[in-house]
């Protein structure tokens, strides 16, 4: 079955993920990886799941709830900036914080690339992780993706600019 595991499912986001998205996109821990600038209001997320086709082909995105025992949402990971040409796609995810270190998102991620893969045939998953995030680093390289390129000072942070790295999986 696709998009599921013994522990997790991934799922389209419900009315009733409202808080956790929420809470994930108003996370400024998770801002510094990504482009957000302004904290995201009850009011739009409601917006984005009432209004969500969740069609990978005409939105050129899909977001996924990441659900313990196909119940308890934890987190979510996406498929982003998808480039049916090119048959690409770039992979966001995130965890609230209680449930990292936990294995889940490797689990997550695994399913999603064979989901991709197999099913969506896409070619390509990629991602831009900060040189300084290990922890992401290493989730990425668990599941088979290569660190191919070095981006020079990509990220603005408080800090100054930050490096990232491309990581990329090509479909088997």
């Amino acid at each position: 079955m696709w998009l599921k595991d013994d522990r997790i499912i991934l799922r389209a986001p419900e009315p009733e993920d409202l808080e956790l998205m929420y809470a994930m996109e108003n996370d400024t821990t998770l801002w510094s990886v990504g482009d957000t600038l302004l904290p995201y209001s009850r009011y739009t997320l409601r917006a984005y799941l009432e209004q969500s086709k969740q069609d990978l082909f005409t939105e050129r995105q899909a977001r996924f709830v990441i659900a313990l025992n196909g119940d308890e949402p934890v987190g979510m990971i996406d498929l982003a900036n998808y480039d049916p040409l090119n048959s690409r796609a770039e992979v966001c995810i995130g965890l609230l914080g209680k449930y990292r270190g936990q294995g889940i998102a490797s689990d997550a991620l695994r399913l999603l690339c064979e989901y991709s893969f197999k099913r969506l045939h896409v070619h390509q998953l990629y991602a831009y992780v900060p040189v300084e995030n290990a922890e992401s680093r290493n989730l990425f390289a668990k599941i088979g993706f290569v660190e191919t390129a070095e981006l020079k000072e990509w990220l603005r942070t408080e800090a100054g600019y930050s490096d990232v790295v491309l990581v990329q999986k090509m479909a088997e």
